[in-house]
């Protein structure tokens, strides 16, 4: 036998029901809401590439040419730069990127690809100095079929994790919920940053 829990004083009651069904839209109900609308323009592909080019809207290749502040850039090397992810996983969600356009690791060259390594290991002691998670995700999506957004620019993950950070919110809401504004996260991972 279930027992019905006691009714929560922060909480509206139910809505009545008539003969017609439930009293209408608008009416207060048990549910709580967390609004998220700076989320619609993921959504709606916001940024996105129009298509696989450098010149077809890659923010990976306008990113560099805004200021750091502005691009969400916590650290550029002469190759590739880290990045945060607009739509993080976690707080601190910080991507590695090269200058150069193009979609898979093996067309990386031998400079570049020692510059995406050493860039992964400062972002992985950044976020530690910064932030102290218990662990890392650390991975890239080679193609859109493998789960890449954005499949035509390479990029790796590198997601801080901490004990306890998965709870119902991102599977029964489908909502992440992130501590801090990304311009925060930006400048803390900045002043983090290792110099070598």
């Amino acid at each position: 036998m279930t027992v019905p829990s006691p009714p929560n004083p922060d909480m509206p009651p139910p809505p009545e029901e008539s003969d017609q069904g439930p009293s209408g839209a608008g009416v207060p109900d048990a549910f709580g809401r967390l609004w998220t609308p700076h989320r619609l323009a993921y959504i709606q592909g916001a940024g996105k590439p129009t298509g696989p080019g450098a010149d077809e809207g890659c923010p990976f290749c306008v990113a560099p040419a805004l200021t750091d502040e502005e691009a969400l850039i916590v650290a550029r090397g002469e190759l590739v730069y880290a990045i945060l992810n607009l739509y993080p996983y976690n707080s601190g969600h910080v991507l590695i990127c090269p200058y150069r356009h193009l979609a898979d690791y093996t067309e990386l060259t031998g400079a570049e690809s020692a510059e995406f390594a050493d860039y992964t290991t400062r972002a992985i002691r950044a976020l530690r100095a910064a932030s102290g998670p218990h662990g890392f995700n650390i991975g890239m999506n080679l193609g859109t079929v493998a789960g890449a957004g954005i499949a035509a620019h390479l990029h790796q993950h590198v997601v801080p994790r901490w004990g306890g950070d998965t709870n119902f919110m991102p599977v029964v809401g489908r909502t992440r919920v992130l501590p801090q504004l990304l311009a925060d996260t930006r400048k803390l991972l900045a002043d983090a940053w290792p110099a070598e």
